[in-house]
């Protein structure tokens, strides 16, 4: 390892500080479609030069194809530009009720659900209140955060009531549930309560746009399933799953049909999928980053908090049936067993495997305030295998940290593109979403093009090379929603945006010396 240190020390020339002119014309559709795929250099735009590591670097370059796990809430596995790069199991024979490999899993043709046929589910915190245990201080945080949790979204609701009342008047009077901007100004309202519905939708409008009903449709589903489910003390989800996500060793449970009971629920982890693999110069939607890859669908993430068995239990079976790099764009403040998880961490480091997971979208400094799965064990990294990814803006300043991104000078390692990130949802549409969740994706992708291009370099190689070629940007952000300003080279370990140029460039420099190492 003494080595392998010296040479990536010796390569950082690769990493530049960039003096970039912000760019200051909105991007166009093409643009914004694939922005991550950019160079911050070239066009201003703080992407992962994908682009140019493509026409520039990879041409008539071999690639060995690497499995990627999407432990996440399901992959549309029929999707038109996913299909093709589903991962099969090769050694089960589909549908004959039975374990041909033997690996625990019956029929485990493209993966495995370990959530059943549930779907919506309790925050951790609701669960922990669930418990009865009011003598820990867990315990009491839970409480003190659920009771303002509950304020807030019952706050919420009051607002949602005033639109939806408005909206519907505003509906019943054009005859039109989807009306527009410009016929909502056109409408005459010479009753106060019609005048009044008007102001109120045509103020929300302005503030979301032409996209203004689905922003309503979202609004209206978040507040409900809040307390519907996710607040909801008396919901309990997981007795359609039958097992006890108490005993981390009951692990027969759930099924082989890797996306939600309506495929809708598992739009995440299809556009996470997407962001990794989708066929690039297709003709269909966006581009994805890796290019010789099979997506492992592993559904563990519910509309809710993850359990964290679920989530052990899912890295696991990665790891056994294959997997390279995996996928964990989730996250909890609050994890009763953790230690099942970094068990599992352990032992996909140990099974040179790495695991590329979202910071979190709560604005919060990680460092200070815990995020869960974690690397970080009071204060020491239990693994090397471990690459945090926090999100980036496409627009390059003060801004370029996304407004809702976790940041942590010891537990971030690097930033990716997060915000307004296109790419598939179920049943063969796109759609543009945002989050640490879209961020966590493109660095794997750009994880995987390294395990493609260059196999013998073990998971924390790549996880250091990603962190070490990519470009550190030398201005102050805006990181959380309190507008503090911190360096860049402050809201994470590595003080750098991945760079996917600089990554291959520096992998086959690494690459090549290990080779040449004289085995001892």
């Amino acid at each position: 390892m003494k080595f392998i240190k010296f040479l990536l020390l010796s390569m950082f020339t690769l990493t530049m500080s960039a003096q970039i002119v912000a760019k200051k014309a909105p991007l166009t559709d093409q643009e914004l479609k694939r922005w991550s795929h950019l160079d911050l250099e070239k066009d201003s735009i703080p992407g992962m030069s994908v682009d140019k590591v493509y026409s520039e670097f990879l041409k008539n370059k071999k690639s060995t194809k690497v499995i990627v796990a999407v432990v996440d809430s399901g992959v549309d596995i029929d999707h038109e530009d996913l299909k093709a790069v589903i991962w099969t199991n090769k050694k089960e024979i589909p549908n004959n009720g039975k374990d041909d490999d033997k690996n625990g899993f019956v029929d485990d043709v493209h993966g495995w659900n370990f959530l059943g046929e549930s779907n919506n589910e309790n925050l951790e915190m609701t669960r922990v209140l669930k418990k009865d245990d009011d003598g820990s201080e867990v315990y009491k945080k839970a409480l003190a955060d659920y009771t303002a949790k509950l304020s807030e979204v019952k706050d919420l609701k009051e607002n949602l009531d005033v639109l939806l009342k408005a909206d519907k008047a505003v509906r019943e009077t054009l005859k039109n549930d989807n009306y527009t901007v410009s016929e909502l100004k056109d409408m005459p309202s010479v009753k106060f309560d019609l005048y009044n519905a008007k102001r109120i939708m045509l103020a929300y409008a302005s503030q979301n746009g032409d996209s203004f009903h689905d922003d309503l449709k979202s609004y209206q589903d978040y507040v409900y399933d809040q307390l519907d489910y996710n607040l909801n003390k008396d919901f309990n989800a997981r007795k359609l799953v039958g097992d006890n996500p108490e005993d981390i060793n009951d692990k027969k449970y759930g099924n082989n049909k890797v996306y939600s009971k309506e495929r809708k629920d598992s739009l995440h982890g299809t556009h996470v999928a997407g962001i990794i693999a989708q066929g690039r110069d297709n003709g269909l939607g966006g581009d994805g980053v890796a290019d010789n890859v099979e997506i492992m669908p592993i559904r563990a993430v519910p509309n809710g908090d993850e359990y964290d068995k679920d989530i052990a239990l899912a890295i696991r079976y990665a790891v056994d049936n294959g997997a390279k790099v995996i996928n964990t764009s989730f996250g909890k403040d609050y994890s009763p067993h953790a230690q099942w998880v970094y068990d599992a961490i352990k032992y996909a480091a140990s099974k040179d495997v790495l695991i590329v997971h979202a910071a979190g979208n709560d604005s919060k400094d990680i460092d200070t305030e815990p995020n869960f799965p974690t690397d970080n064990v009071d204060g020491k990294e239990i693994a090397d295998n471990v690459l945090t990814v926090g999100a980036l803006n496409y627009e390059y300043g003060e801004k370029v940290v996304a407004n809702f991104s976790n940041y942590g000078k010891r537990n971030v390692d690097v930033y990716a593109p997060g915000v307004e990130i296109y790419a598939a949802i179920p049943d063969n549409k796109y759609k543009y979403l945002q989050g640490t969740s879209m961020a966590s994706p493109n660095a794997a992708g750009v994880a995987t093009l390294i395990r493609e291009y260059y196999p013998n370099l073990k998971a924390a190689q790549v996880k250091q090379i990603l962190m070490q070629s990519g470009t550190a940007l030398n201005l102050e952000v805006i990181v959380d929603e309190k507008k503090i300003q911190i360096p860049f080279s402050s809201a994470s370990i590595s003080g750098k945006i991945v760079n996917a140029y600089n990554a291959l460039k520096m992998a086959e420099e690494m690459s090549n010396a290990i080779k040449k190492t004289p085995k001892l």
